[in-house]
């Protein structure tokens, strides 16, 4: 296989064909059998250094041109994959190593399960006297579960907050739920989680 693209930001057994990076979209797209945003794939090529950036972007917007992918009609900034995408995956997918097959389909239903726990649980910082308000809601599906905000006193403890409730949404639900309710032994799992973490 000859390579034809930048190799900066490719990590050992990345891959460094445009054919290969073309085939290896279409199969995120064939094997998650579900609508997926450009830069969802783009970042889940880059997440492990499976391909360059600029050859990603490159490759995705070639694969829209020969409509092998296209936009959906529900909503254009999510796309899928035609018959003659499925036919590239089907055809060639053997010439990508399995790792690398692996690998990109795992950051992708990381991005997705990120993508969904963003959406569902928010966060947003806003100014205020004396300082920041960082304002998070934690939903249930349908329904917010709870929401409420907090004071700090600087944009950098803000942006910290933020990240942290990001990771982890559910265990600030879970603490709060334990402390009003008392339970002990509640409080004391979470507490060995956090050091675990810690």
């Amino acid at each position: 296989m000859a390579f034809d693209t930048f190799d900066e930001g490719i990590n050992l057994g990345g891959i460094r064909s445009k054919n290969e990076i073309r085939t290896l979209i279409c199969y995120i797209f064939c094997t998650l059998k579900r609508p997926l945003s450009k830069e969802t794939v783009i970042n889940a090529l880059q997440e492990k250094g499976l391909a360059n950036y600029f050859e990603s972007t490159a490759c995705f917007d070639d694969l829209v041109k020969g409509k092998n992918i296209k936009k959906t009609d529900e909503d254009e900034n999510l796309f899928e994959i035609t018959d003659q995408g499925k036919l590239i995956s089907n055809q060639l997918e053997d010439t990508l190593a399995l790792t690398v097959k692996e690998r990109a389909v795992e950051c992708t239903l990381s991005l997705l399960e990120k993508e969904r726990l963003e959406k569902e649980h928010s966060v947003t910082i806003e100014k205020c006297e004396n300082g920041y308000r960082l304002n998070c809601s934690i939903s249930g599906g349908d329904m917010e579960l709870l929401s409420f905000s907090l004071y700090v006193p600087d944009i950098n403890q803000a942006r910290l907050l933020r990240k942290n409730f990001r990771k982890n949404p559910e265990s600030f639900y879970s603490v709060i739920i334990a402390m009003m309710t008392r339970d002990k032994a509640s409080v004391e799992d979470i507490l060995d989680e956090l050091n675990s973490i810690l």
